[in-house]
């Protein structure tokens, strides 16, 4: 018993120095983020007590889909240490495109859509198969790319300008849906937990068969039953409301399943190779021209999929769609959520927590009645800041890898 207490000691004094030599190696991982999430919750519920309301939150959920969705795919470009600045005619473009078969020609929602998000990832491809083939930087091709599906986007549309999408229709019930029973948003709570428990104690297990460092049992059931509390706290409020909405659901599903592809596949650890060193990558004979299309098609295909939330947000698509301030805010997000610029640090989660702080930033200026260019300031600033701690702790990460 004596012991047990003393092991447990040792663990509690040494959790500040584990602190510590995560901040100094420049392994920072989620923590800054989730800092300034709470602090901007904190804020403007003390500001306003709805803001933490069931409803609000609901329609933050929902919110933050469209734009994350596009903000998903810039994190496989910011991998590559690229930019990705097409993404917003992109959504625009694919948005028309469903909009005009389905509403003007009569085409079936499904196959509109279909051929909307395909629209998506040419556009990518395209880019992408440009930038490996002449190697000219990416930031140049995706703003070429940028003024091309623009103005495609507004030949599509025509004369008309603005079509009006089936308030009862597929795209539609994407952002107006809502599983109803409370067990549905349950269910994927202790879904969620019980598939995190297994992949961490899996990972846990191989590593220590192979004689790598791993976390403890104990350090795997603290984690899992962490997300479980935020996730059935998370399943309880949409419950007081209307319950899970089927946005969210895609979404993160979206996210899990791209963050599995990035963390468990051949594909993803090029892209994370050819992040930390393009030429080693070259010289490695890695498929770079292969692997930087591929990460441009998914970008764009991301940028079709956020367009089609966005258009169904608002059950219209207009010349002005893809437009305004939506490439920044989904650049922002990404970076924001700790994807690094310098490439070869992120993941797709990174997008949720970037977005996260971008709505409820713009949540919560809303709900105070505060000037809208207050919000600009304010998620500039979280962005230089974000900008900042990656760039100073870049030097500490490259330290440690040895070069």
């Amino acid at each position: 018993m004596v012991s047990r207490l003393r092991a447990a000691a040792r663990a509690v004094r040494s959790g500040p120095a584990v602190v510590r030599r995560r901040l100094s190696a420049g392994e920072l991982g989620a923590l800054p983020v989730v800092l300034v999430l709470a602090v901007v919750w904190i804020t403007f519920q003390s500001l306003n007590e709805n803001f933490l309301s069931p409803r609000n939150l609901s329609n933050l959920s929902v919110d933050i889909v469209g734009t994350g969705m596009i903000a998903v795919g810039i994190v496989f470009v910011l991998l590559l240490g690229e930019l990705d600045l097409s993404v917003g005619s992109i959504s625009g473009l694919a948005a028309a495109v469903f909009a005009v078969l389905n509403v003007n020609n009569g085409v079936p929602e499904w196959l509109a859509l279909i051929v909307a998000v395909l629209a998506g990832t040419t556009a990518g491809t395209v880019q992408g198969y440009s930038i490996a083939r002449t190697r000219v930087p990416a930031f140049v091709i995706t703003l070429a790319g940028l003024l091309t599906w623009n103005g495609l986007m507004l030949s599509v549309l025509g004369d008309s300008g603005t079509v009006n999408l089936d308030e009862n229709g597929l795209v539609a019930k994407l952002t107006s849906y809502y599983f109803t029973d409370d067990a549905v948003a349950y269910g994927l709570a202790a879904v969620a937990a019980g598939a995190f428990f297994l992949v961490a104690d899996r990972d846990r297990r191989r590593r220590r068969a192979i004689g790598m460092p791993h976390r403890s049992l104990h350090a795997v059931v603290r984690r899992t039953a962490a997300l479980a509390v935020i996730a059935f706290g998370v399943a309880y409020l949409l419950n007081r409301f209307q319950g899970l909405p089927l946005a969210l659901l895609v979404f993160l599903v979206v996210v899990a399943g791209l963050d599995v592809v990035l963390r468990r596949t051949r594909y993803g650890r090029q892209v994370y190779a050819l992040g930390g060193s393009l030429e080693a990558a070259r010289r490695a004979s890695l498929g770079v021209t292969w692997v930087q299309t591929a990460v441009l098609a998914a970008s764009g295909t991301m940028a079709a999929v956020g367009g089609l939330f966005l258009a169904s947000r608002i059950t219209s698509v207009s010349q002005s769609s893809g437009s305004g301030v939506l490439l920044i805010n989904a650049i922002a997000a990404a970076v924001i959520g700790g994807t690094s610029l310098f490439g070869g640090r992120g993941s797709t989660w990174s997008a949720v927590l970037g977005m996260l702080v971008i709505q409820s930033i713009a949540s919560g200026m809303a709900i105070t009645d505060t000037p809208p260019a207050v919000q600009f300031v304010i998620t500039g600033g979280v962005l230089f800041a974000a900008v900042v701690i990656d760039s100073l702790s870049r030097p500490a990460r490259a330290a440690r890898r040895g070069g």
